[in-house]
């Protein structure tokens, strides 16, 4: 069976949307390049060995340079989620139905609030340090102290006392009760159907960090160069910017891997295909782009299969404030309505899809992939359709018009008005180009609109900080292995980018997750999620613009690398024919 990592799925739910790595649901040097258009649900790349071989390093490029955080608490992007990926994991995993499965870690509740944890004995850290209960405390207690600058605080909080652990109202968080060295029991705040798959469940080594203070922890080389894992393979070297390195580790808990190492490359989009071509990478996820060129390499397979990720376009309507973890509604220039629909209908989403992905994705209209078992109808929602003229109507219902006659409108009170579109910038030359062109979308409907092109390590903290050059913005989400979006979407969440502020939205996402209200009915859970998907759909806080296929090459000596739609098998797997 196989078995998918926790980080691939968070990544999927909480990566920040440039997706600008080389894989899984949030990667891809583009964003997670997904979508539904495949008919094939699980993808196996065998060879022709019939047993797996042992021995040889696999060349894993990657589009984009990962930023450098190679802890699963403190990463922020998708490239280093990969890297992640492939040297640590989480307690639990998940099959190809997106069920968590035991790993390091088995479970038992009863009442879906008190769970007991039984960790596997002789579980080892990269540095010989046994993995023990006490690395779980630590990496929970690292997240929910004051300190701590990582965004991973909704994976605690519903822990019973994490609030007043962060408060500094208690010295410790009084929901974990350590039994044993192998044994702990976590108490939740309430019952809810999916504590189990909230709750964060990466470890961090206490033998390594101890002495750093939290706040000093993202910084520190036990994160930038030197992170230490329970995963298959163990970092050797960190290049930053460059290259990754690592070797197997041999005393891993599944088994020996069956590669020798994995080394990590930073590759500029251009030199993608001849990379390729000439055996020097083994395997990249692909932007669309790069992708048809590839498929005609004889010595490459291109494999292509279900995403869980989407596109999206953004409008700012409010500032969130960290201590508090509240949303205020201080933003007017987008508040109105009309004004987001018009500029949703003005976009012509079929063809800036097939423009730009050739065929790897379609318009998506709500915020929940439709490869997802909640995901609503599209016949279900408020969509918004390419119709120009619709546009210019509501445009002109909500007072935007043209006074002075220059072609584009002013605002309700005779102002210009100038919509300000903000995009990350990598090393794709593609991205300008695609964000022109929605700006273009804009201008054609009477809108004045400018592009302002951001580099991608500066992107995502101006999003979050709230920068006031951030009015509409382009990014990318993506559902987990439980559905549940209250971390991208309650009204006390940093990463509600949009600072959508409703409380009917937040009453769905709470009862969608009440043992009392839907038990362990999932119908009950689906049709509470469609209510609140099409509550998103009708406001507007985004405009919903593509899903797209993930899109994998694989050199033709790699073997036993499996896909699916919850991300790639075990890569302690993998195998390279010698």
């Amino acid at each position: 069976m196989k078995k998918k990592s926790l980080l691939l799925m968070l990544a999927m739910l909480l990566i920040l949307s440039a997706f600008l790595a080389a894989c899984s649901s949030d990667n891809a040097a583009e964003p997670a390049e997904n979508g539904n258009d495949t008919e094939d649900t699980d993808t196996d790349t065998e060879g022709t060995s019939g047993e797996a071989q042992a021995g040889g390093t696999l060349t894993y490029g990657f589009e984009t340079a990962p930023e450098g955080l190679f802890n699963p608490a403190f990463y922020g992007i998708a490239t280093d989620a990969e890297v992640l990926s492939l040297f640590d994991e989480a307690l639990f995993t998940y099959d190809e139905n997106l069920q968590p499965e035991p790993g390091i870690a088995s479970w038992e509740t009863e009442d879906n609030k008190v769970f007991t944890f039984t960790f596997q004995e002789g579980v080892m850290w990269h540095d010989g340090v046994e993995l023990t209960v006490n690395d779980w405390v630590f990496a929970l207690e690292t997240i929910a102290n004051p300190d701590y600058d990582g965004s991973r605080y909704a994976n605690v909080q519903t822990i019973e006392g994490a609030e007043a652990f962060r408060n500094g109202e208690a010295d410790t968080i009084a929901g974990l009760n350590v039994i044993d060295d192998y044994t702990i029991e976590i108490t939740f705040d309430q019952a809810r159907v999916n504590n189990l798959v909230n709750v964060w469940s990466y470890p961090m080594s206490r033998a390594q960090f101890e002495g750093i203070p939290v706040a000093e922890m993202s910084a520190s080389e036990q994160v930038r160069t030197k992170p230490v894992g329970l995963g298959p393979f163990k970092v050797e070297n960190v290049i930053p910017g460059e290259a990754v390195e690592m070797v197997k580790f041999e005393d891993y808990w599944r088994g020996e891997p069956k590669l020798d190492g994995i080394n990590i490359r930073v590759l500029d989009s251009s030199t993608i295909v001849g990379a390729l071509g000439q055996g020097d990478i083994d395997m990249v996820y692909l932007a669309p782009v790069n992708a048809p060129e590839v498929e005609e390499l004889d010595n490459v397979e291109v494999v292509r299969y279900p995403g869980l990720s989407y596109y999206y376009i953004g409008f700012k309507l409010g500032t969130f404030n960290n201590e508090t973890k509240e949303i205020t509604e201080d933003k007017d220039k987008y508040a109105d309505l009309n004004l987001r629909k018009a500029m949703a209908h003005a976009i012509d989403r079929q063809a800036w899809v097939d423009a730009f992905f050739f065929g790897y994705g379609k318009p998506i209209d709500g915020p929940v992939p439709s490869n997802h078992w909640i995901a609503a109808d599209s016949a279900d929602l408020e969509t918004y359709d390419y119709d120009p003229e619709r546009a210019k109507e509501l445009l002109e219902e909500a007072g935007y018009v043209d006074v002075d006659g220059d072609g584009f409108v002013e605002d309700p009170n005779g102002e210009p008005f100038v919509a300000k579109f903000s995009h990350y910038a990598t090393g794709n030359p593609t991205f300008e180009t695609r964000a022109q062109a929605i700006v273009q979308y804009w201008q054609e409907v009477g809108i004045n609109a400018e592009l302002e092109m951001t580099e991608v390590n500066l992107y995502y903290e101006m999003i979050e900080k709230d920068d006031p050059a951030m009015e509409t913005f382009f990014g990318g989400w993506g559902t987990g292995a439980d559905p549940d979006p209250t971390a991208l979407w309650g009204s006390d969440q940093l990463w509600n980018y949009p600072r959508f502020k409703n409380e009917e939205s937040d009453k769905l996402l709470a009862d969608a997750l009440n043992v009392d209200i839907v038990g362990t009915d999932e119908q009950a859970r689906k049709d509470l999620y469609v209510q609140w998907q099409q509550l998103v759909a009708s406001e507007v806080p985004m405009i919903f613009i593509a899903e797209l296929d993930e899109i994998v090459a694989l050199n033709e000596r790699v073997e036993n690398v499996t896909f699916d739609v919850s991300g790639y098998n075990s890569p302690h797997e993998w195998s390279i024919a010698q």
